[in-house]
């Protein structure tokens, strides 16, 4: 299935796209079946009011970090994969494309584990649409603003499951197969899978775990930020279960 197709059929299985059309549901049904119609309207309000309070935005991401944080090094590692997250398209500031908020967390987590181990590193990152590669921007950030140097760079792939495999093509040449993986907390048990299924030895390098902060009533109050998180959480449950139906 193309890049386009997946995202497309994922807009209608996500927040709040999904609890938008599952309103819309309950309206036309109101007239013929005002029970079942009425059921789904308040279903859909209660299901967005959920997903945009911190408390449960923090506790779906917080559920899929079952990775720990590295404490000490592995001697076995022979290299460090650092997975792309997005594009931020014609930033002026910078003359052009650049690498997006969520790839630069994983960036500046990879050159802290590079500076700790001495390890090569390899970005991976395409771009479907056409434009600068992801692996291409994430190599010139590295190099650039946090002088760290890359060795190789992966810029085919379009999701996480082509992150591993094209990776592994890269790497296995080099004879490199015990990885330090680094990716956000939340994504890394689909990354793991992805990368242990490509051939890898993986060594789980999470970074931006979920943190709590005291309870109070402003963690039951909705947000924006929260419902991105939910997002995120949403995302990465369906693509676990589309993984698992898959292999």
């Amino acid at each position: 299935m193309s890049w386009f197709a997946v995202n497309f059929v994922s807009a209608f299985l996500l927040p709040p796209f999904n609890l938008l059309l599952l309103g819309i549901a309950g309206l036309t049904l109101l007239k013929k079946h005002p029970r079942l119609g009425k059921s789904l309207i308040f279903t859909s309000f209660a299901l967005f009011y959920l997903l945009s309070t911190p408390f449960v935005a923090n506790t779906l991401l917080g559920s899929l970090e079952t990775y720990p944080a590295i404490t000490k090094l592995d001697p076995k590692a022979s290299a460090i994969v650092i997975l792309g997250a997005g594009t931020n398209f014609n930033a002026p500031e910078y003359g052009g494309d650049t690498v997006d908020h969520l790839s630069l967390q994983r960036l500046r987590y990879g050159a802290s584990l590079q500076r700790r181990s001495g390890l090569p590193i390899l970005v991976s990152g395409g771009n479907p649409t056409g434009e600068t590669p992801e692996g291409i921007l994430m190599k010139s950030t590295l190099e650039n603003d946090f002088r760290v140097p890359v060795r190789w760079v992966e810029d085919r792939s379009h999701n996480t499951y082509e992150n591993a495999h094209f990776s592994h093509k890269i790497l296995h040449s080099s004879d490199v197969n015990t990885i330090y993986l680094v990716t956000h907390a939340w994504h890394m048990p689909r990354a793991v899978a992805s990368f242990e299924n490509a051939g890898f030895h993986v060594i789980p390098a999470p970074t931006v775990f979920t943190t709590h902060a005291p309870i109070s009533l402003f963690y039951f109050m909705p947000s924006a930020a929260a419902l991105h998180k939910s997002y995120y959480a949403t995302h990465e449950a369906i693509g676990l279960a589309w993984y698992r139906l898959k292999n």
